[in-house]
């Protein structure tokens, strides 16, 4: 009875999130749930992040997309949502392709930013489950193991990226932590 009560839920799930634009990238290895990507430049719209669990951050950051912008203009969604820390940093949506062509509003609040993420290479897990704090800091610190295995050279503090709403059942969640790596001599 449960699974079939699950079933709308899975459908409407999987049909909102292939109708988000996602970042393209270029599979360079993979080994298992690990996985090595390059990423083209992504231009992000960003706000800080004091306290996870707060929503200020996203709400901040959907009345911008929602039309609180110099032009007034609704941007679409985008996935993923990226926290530059497991609890507290900043969150960024990733501004859709077509807006970029055309410019970038501006954000009418002072706190949110506008920034360009250079074209890079980073070491991937992907997770499902929770996106709690300690879920993820588990996470990075796998990936942080598997990249020292491999003799990869990090570079910066762990990225995590959320590409579900909050209702999407805990086992059908699409999660990741990345981490920058520099090129091998």
């Amino acid at each position: 009875m449960i699974r079939l009560a699950l079933v709308p839920i899975i459908v409407f799930t999987s049909s909102l999130m292939a109708s988000y634009e996602t970042p393209d990238y270029k599979m360079v290895s993979a080994e298992g749930a690990f996985e090595i990507r390059d990423y083209p430049e992504l231009t992000v719209v960003s706000a800080p992040m004091p306290q996870r669990g707060e929503d200020g951050s996203f709400m901040s950051l959907f009345r911008f997309i929602s039309g609180k912008n110099d032009r007034s203009e609704k941007i679409s969604m985008t996935t993923p949502v990226l926290m530059s820390g497991a609890e507290s940093g900043t969150m960024s949506f990733i501004v859709p392709k077509a807006v970029v062509a055309k410019g970038v509003p501006s954000p009418s609040n002072p706190e949110l930013g506008i920034s360009n993420k250079p074209a890079t290479r980073y070491a991937v897990l992907r997770f499902s489950g929770s996106s709690s704090p300690r879920n993820s800091k588990e996470k990075a610190v796998k990936l942080s193991e598997w990249v020292a295995a491999k003799g990869l050279q990090p570079e910066g503090p762990p990225l995590f990226a959320y590409y579900n709403p909050p209702w999407t059942p805990w086992f059908m969640r699409r999660n990741e932590v990345l981490v920058r790596i520099l090129p091998q001599q």
